[in-house]
């Protein structure tokens, strides 16, 4: 790794942090701002999207109902996604809110 790259990457991972805090301050304040942010992303870095929101799916920050609505698909075709790719599927809630969340987000659906 040169010597340029990797100051680019120690300056990323010390100024990420700082500017995704920026946007939760901005997401309270300004919340149409980062909902336009958000409706952009997905279509502009398809590929980075999808990487994002299986992340936050492995990481059980999301379910996989959750997950399938941010990718635009059907659970069931994601579950099926997630099979072929050899990515693990959690079945069932954690929690009560799990629970509820799930429900919801099937209702809407």
């Amino acid at each position: 790794m040169s010597r340029q790259t990797k100051a680019v990457n120690t300056s990323l991972s010390e100024t990420l942090p700082v500017l995704l805090r920026q946007l939760e301050k901005v997401a309270q304040i300004e919340p149409e701002k980062i909902k336009r942010l958000f409706d952009v992303f997905p279509k502009q870095f398809p590929e980075l999207w999808r990487t994002v929101v299986i992340g936050a799916y492995l990481n059980d920050d999301i379910n996989l109902s959750k997950a399938a609505e941010l990718l635009g698909k059907h659970p069931i075709e994601l579950r099926n996604d997630f099979i072929k790719q050899g990515i693990p599927i959690k079945i069932g809630t954690q929690s009560l809110e799990e629970a509820k969340a799930e429900i919801n987000t099937l209702k809407i659906l």
